[in-house]
């Protein structure tokens, strides 16, 4: 096996082992769950790999300066695209775990409201709901961003939207640090990310 592939193996097959489903390891590793079936089958050497991006971003994550950096340049966009479509905010919605710093942050730069979105997975079903934290604000009749760290396939967002209009919030905007799909809306809610990612 590729030693660059080892790391990866030995990460997912840890986090199964604590009990984590595919697809929060897919999450924790920021990997499609295609992937991380692969990974933790060892990755059969007769069998390539799916095309895939790994992203770690732990030399940002571990100082909340870095993080504060990174916010700022979100809520740079934020503003941006809010002034274009002449819209304001009222809520930032961090979709749980990695997203929940950054919208912190954001929310703080903005001076607006946050609260956490939840994601419910299971190996079958992949997401099958989510719930927001009932000790932050609440979405009803408000004009809501989403943030989040990496987008793969998109769905963890997607039912984040599709839970703030549940709720009776107005998704106005979604913003990610690395978009790893050619998507630039989701749920017809644009999308906006730091950086973009490719295979070629």
């Amino acid at each position: 096996m590729d030693s660059g592939i080892e790391p990866l193996v030995e990460k997912a097959l840890a986090l199964r082992e604590k009990g984590l489903t595919r697809k929060e390891i897919a999450l924790e590793l920021h990997l499609s769950e295609e992937t991380v079936s692969w990974l933790l089958a060892r990755g059969i050497k007769t069998e390539k790999p799916p095309a895939d991006i790994y992203v770690g971003w732990k030399s940002v994550g571990v100082f909340p300066t870095r993080l504060q950096h990174i916010a700022a340049i979100i809520s740079d966009i934020i503003f941006e695209e809010l002034e274009k479509r002449d819209e304001e905010v009222d809520t930032i919605v961090g979709i749980a775990l990695n997203g929940i710093p950054l919208a912190v942050l954001v929310a703080q730069q903005l001076d607006v409201e946050m609260t956490i979105f939840r994601p419910t997975f299971n190996d079958s079903q992949g997401i099958v709901r989510g719930s927001f934290a009932s000790n932050y604000a609440t979405v009803e009749g408000k004009k809501v961003i989403v943030v989040d760290d990496v987008l793969s396939t998109g769905k963890t967002m997607s039912k984040a939207i599709e839970s703030i209009k549940e709720h009776g919030g107005t998704p106005v905007l979604a913003c990610v640090v690395v978009n790893k799909t050619q998507k630039n809306e989701i749920e017809g809610v644009p999308l906006r990310g730091l950086i973009r990612t490719t295979v070629v």
